[in-house]
């Protein structure tokens, strides 16, 4: 079996596609178990965020997995074609590595992703997906994360999507002071954003989430108010700004529900954050007059402009990805040689019962103690020896050099390997 990653992400697939195979929290354990199920495939993690929706597996081929992602997909009325790609093997550590530390975000260095998929690995621990070369991996994975955040200044040169979010409200409105904030959801994403938004003071701040009590929480935390998700219709045209990211499959907020809180507002702009995959707002409300509508990709697309600051911590967090690769491939080659190991050790121990019951007996029968132990040494000796000898004999020339340099690499003498000590 070998390693293997399937995905899109936000290069190789438009918000459009990606929002179509998204996975909720609640959705991953079912998810997880179907994709075990899957022929071939015996450990499994999905990662599934804003900007990504992949699967890290170890099966003994992509192909099943493929599949599996393709009739997602299809479910939604979309097809991955050439959006989906496919690492294996040291490809595939790589990618876990460069996701981690920030390398492959949209935004260069971002810390949020590490969170994310920390979490998605304990969602497949909860579902029994991992295994001990899964586990292997993402602790390397955390591991080197964490080098690259302690060892370059990538993240710390990292520009949030939220704080691209907020000098763009500030363009369109000045000082906030005077605006009124609506924060839809109470997850990661809306909580980042209410940390930069609600520093510039607002007016008043209204949370707004599917169950009333955890948004109350929330809301707390930044002194503000919490509705249930059911009055927005009504209470939507008092906000100036509106920041949402629910786990919701459907759109929220509608462009008929835009337009008339625009009329409410006697057309007073509205400034609009979609941070949501998939989106929370229609497309179409994008359209309207008055209304500023930016969706996860469109600010991406706006704090990579600030790129080329970042290039060369990035360049120095490569660097520790591939020793790091490295280290995990020598890795993977040592267990692939635990089967041989474990069958060697399986001939020796037969070798020793074997001479060791004819020790015995020979004791038993009151034979000299010094010449059974001769016999017992030279009865080993000749059973270890005797199908390398045969190999090495009967070897065509072509293979005989290979073999006997395996001979010297497995038997050093005190020269070569030093003296012999105990397994």
């Amino acid at each position: 079996m070998a390693l293997h990653v399937l995905g899109i992400n936000h290069r190789s697939a438009p918000l459009e596609v990606r929002e179509k195979l998204a996975f909720p929290a609640e959705a991953q354990v079912e998810a997880l178990a179907d994709l075990a199920a899957q022929p071939g495939v015996s450990e499994a993690v999905l990662v599934s965020t804003c900007n990504r929706t992949e699967v890290y597996c170890r099966a003994d081929a992509p192909e099943p997995v493929r599949a599996w992602l393709e009739r997602e997909a299809a479910k939604s009325g979309v097809k991955l074609d050439s959006h989906l790609y496919v690492h294996a093997e040291e490809a595939a550590v790589r990618h876990a590595f460069r996701v981690a530390s920030g390398l492959d975000s949209m935004v260069l260095g971002e810390p949020q992703i590490l969170g994310q998929v920390k979490q998605s690995v304990r969602m497949a621990e909860n579902a029994g997906t991992m295994g001990a070369t899964l586990s292997r991996l993402f602790q390397n994975t955390f591991a080197v994360a964490k080098q690259v955040r302690t060892e370059t200044a990538l993240g710390a040169q990292s520009i949030s999507m939220a704080a691209a979010a907020l000098k763009l409200a500030q363009n369109l409105f000045g000082d906030l002071s005077r605006t009124t904030l609506l924060l839809i959801g109470a997850g990661e994403m809306v909580e980042l954003a209410a940390t930069y938004f609600v520093a510039q003071r607002p007016h008043s701040v209204v949370v707004a989430n599917r169950t009333v009590a955890r948004g109350e929480v929330f809301a707390e935390r930044f002194g503000a108010r919490a509705i249930a998700l059911a009055e927005l219709p009504a209470r939507i045209p008092e906000f100036d700004i509106v920041v949402t990211a629910t786990a919701s499959s459907l759109p929220i907020l509608g462009k008929g529900l835009i337009e008339s809180a625009l009329r409410a507002r006697k057309r007073r702009p509205m400034f609009i954050v979609d941070l949501a995959v998939p989106r929370d707002v229609e497309t179409e409300v994008g359209e309207l007059d008055d209304v500023f509508l930016y969706s996860i990709d469109d600010l991406g697309k706006i704090v990579q402009e600030g790129a080329e600051a970042r290039q060369s911590a990035a360049a120095e967090a490569e660097a520790i990805v591939d020793r790091q690769v490295a280290a995990f491939r020598e890795w993977q080659g040592s267990r692939a040689a635990v089967p041989a190991i474990v069958e060697l050790r399986r001939r020796a121990d037969g070798y020793r019962e074997a001479e060791l019951a004819r020790a015995k007996a020979r004791l038993a029968r009151g034979e000299d103690p010094a010449a059974v132990m001769e016999a017992l040494a030279r009865g080993l000796a000749n059973k270890f020896l005797h199908h390398p000898t045969q190999a090495l004999t009967q070897a065509p020339e072509s293979e005989r050099e290979a073999l006997a340099r395996a001979v010297r690499r497995l038997f050093p003498d005190s020269e070569e390997g030093g003296t012999a000590r105990e397994a």
